[in-house]
């Protein structure tokens, strides 16, 4: 499994929107690629902190995929508005977690 992390900084009068956005066009678009397992926005608890998109993949290929057909800079560039600085994409190999008992 491969996990696709860009760390971003939003204005902070944009987070409605780029939630908006998220959840609306985002996630559908995200899911309709192959091999997508989850996405998710992840909201800092320190304000000071970036705004994570994780995306989660079946392997490599897919994860790969997704981002040299373009998808993953037209969904970047259609934010890019909201940015108070430049994301940082991190791409990480996932071991399998075992499900609590």
């Amino acid at each position: 499994m491969f996990v696709r992390m860009t760390y971003f900084g939003f204005k902070p009068e944009k987070l409605q929107e780029l939630k908006k956005f998220y959840n609306e066009v985002a996630i559908p678009t995200l899911r309709k690629q192959k091999g997508n397992l989850d996405c998710r926005l992840l909201e800092p608890v320190d304000k000071n902190e970036d705004y994570i998109s994780m995306t989660t993949w079946e392997n490599k290929e897919d994860a790969d995929a997704y981002h040299s057909k373009g998808v993953y800079k037209d969904l970047v560039d259609r934010v890019r508005p909201f940015f108070s600085k430049e994301p940082v994409l991190r791409v990480y190999q996932a071991q399998d977690v075992l499900e609590h008992a």
